[in-house]
């Protein structure tokens, strides 16, 4: 084996800090091989193969670029790129930011944002991958090893004040490429039920990007929790999709997307064409996410922000909502940032009504990684024409959804005015602004919870709590003058004071008056 150092702390001059279309990179010195042509030098894996390996290092100041490039002129006859990596965790004062280094790959077709280069993605969830033809570590995108200037990308997440010094070790590997499998997806209908609510989760991640389980945990998981449909959303890596297809069945619906994971925020693109890729690397200050949103959509996907208030670095939503097909207002076990983002969606409705223009409807995911996290918790409740994506995509952007905790909870919103017309959730009940209204609310499965309807002046109503059988039916007199929607809020009991409890499930609203 044939082994080499390279330190790319020595000097700038091998360094070029550049804008690839978005986020400013770094790109350092190239890493060179010799000839692979199945003659390399050293002993190999095995006959007809043989293998060199490169070592680089270096260290990224705080303020570091978002991505720094390392390229890697790759020669012909090469079979597997292989990549392990390290870098230093030194301690930091409380309240200070430590050491955090993603990693990912992109091939010959290069860098450009939005390109052909995208190899696979990991994050920082794995310390070293490889790439061959016949197959690739989970995140990167099996397909033969071609000659030219390959980039391994490096993102640093957090820099601590200390600086942040990695070591890659690269190894090519000679020999017959073999075959790229040929993928299989999951097909974009199941049995369903006909015009019917369906209930599904929307935002998973599997050991594809940082997850802890296979696609054919999640799939159990999902239908023990009774969900009808869900959406694979790795973070930003397409690859899952073709592994999803033995897991879907007439009584699951698989949807494909990806979590894309910006530093500016995060946005699930739901129910995309398989194999489609959405590129991450910019900010909003970097004006490309209209650009990426519009692919989404023409990739016949959702554009969904996910947890626009999480508190983690990077998390929460830079981006505005004009983009926005729906917004994940609850990810997740119920958190004060759920909190925060149910009362801007609340608000964003108001200025919906005030300004006469079209509004977000909401929805809820479980994010769910690993164990204990909960697939179904909460899940997104959809009345769909069919159990097919087209159907529950329809669904969810017309807000004809509401958001439970889990299977048992259900929920049913009304409105009904003169002569017996009737609107139910995500509808509009066209009525003169004096007209009188009745709203009926009806739930299941919230035992001691309280049933909230909460208008554009805010909560206007709140019952005592549900019997220990958890169901329960109320009944509400308005007039579209006083209320221009109606949504219904389902909380836990709460121990004192004026926070209020969890939710157990929430509705999209019901409008009333003329449009």
């Amino acid at each position: 084996m044939c082994d080499d150092t390279h330190d790319h702390a020595r000097g700038i001059a091998r360094r070029a800090l550049f804008v690839t279309g978005g986020a400013a990179a770094l790109t350092l010195g190239t890493v060179n091989f010799a000839a692979a042509d199945g003659q390399g030098q050293g002993q190999g894996p095995g006959q007809g193969q043989s293998q060199e390996t490169r070592t680089v290092r270096g260290t990224l100041p705080p303020g570091a670029p978002d991505f720094v490039y390392v390229p890697v002129e790759v020669p012909s006859g090469v079979r597997e790129f292989r990549v392990s990596y390290t870098y230093d965790r030194p301690s930091v004062p409380a309240g200070t930011q430590g050491n955090a280094l993603d990693i990912g790959l992109f091939d010959q077709h290069g860098t450009e944002l939005g390109g052909k280069g995208f190899r696979g993605w990991s994050g920082g969830a794995r310390t070293e991958f490889f790439v061959r033809a016949d197959d690739a570590t989970p995140g990167y995108v099996p397909g033969p090893v071609r000659a030219g200037t390959w980039h391994i990308a490096l993102g640093p997440y957090t820099v601590a004040p200390q600086g942040l010094s990695y070591e890659l070790t690269i190894t090519l590997t000679s020999g017959e490429p073999g075959e790229t499998p040929r993928p299989v997806y999951p097909p974009s209908r199941a049995k369903g039920r006909g015009r019917a609510w369906y209930r599904g989760d929307c935002h998973l991640h599997s050991w594809y990007s940082d997850g802890r389980r296979t696609p054919a945990e999640i799939a159990a998981l999902a239908r023990a929790a009774g969900l009808d449909f869900i959406n694979s959303s790795d973070h930003n890596t397409h690859t899952s999709h073709p592994h999803w297809a033995d897991e879907a069945g007439d009584d699951l619906l698989i949807m494909l997307g990806e979590e894309i994971t910006t530093r500016n925020g995060h946005v699930v693109a739901l129910g995309t064409e398989p194999g489609t890729f959405v590129d991450w690397r910019y900010r909003a200050r970097d004006n490309r996410w209209a650009r990426f949103a519009r692919d989404i959509r023409r990739a016949g996907g959702l554009v969904v922000p996910a947890h626009p208030h999480a508190t983690c670095v990077g998390c929460g939503w830079k981006f505005g909502f004009a983009e926005a097909d729906a917004v994940e207002v609850w990810n997740g076990p119920y958190t004060p940032d759920d909190e925060v983002t149910l009362a801007e969606w609340d608000n964003l409705l108001v200025a919906a009504v005030r300004q006469g223009r079209p509004w977000l409807p909401a929805m809820g995911n479980s994010d769910a990684h690993r164990d204990p996290d909960a697939v179904g918790l909460p899940q997104t409740v959809v009345l769909a024409d069919d159990l097919t994506r087209q159907a529950v995509q329809e669904g969810i952007r017309a807000g004809r959804s509401y958001v439970a905790e889990s299977r048992h909870v259900t929920v049913s919103l009304t409105a009904t005015g003169g002569r017996g017309r009737q609107a139910g959730i995500g509808e509009r009940l066209p009525l003169p602004a004096d007209a009188p209204v009745t709203v009926r609310l009806a739930v299941t499965g919230a035992p001691r919870c309280t049933l909230h309807l909460v208008t554009d002046e805010g909560t206007l109503y709140t019952s005592e709590p549900l019997p220990v059988s958890g169901a329960g039916e109320i009944e509400w007199r308005t007039t579209p003058s006083y209320a221009a929607y109606v949504r219904a809020e389902v909380r836990h009991e709460t121990a004192a004071g004026p926070v209020p409890g969890a939710l157990a499930a929430f509705t999209n609203p019901v409008f009333l008056g003329a449009s």
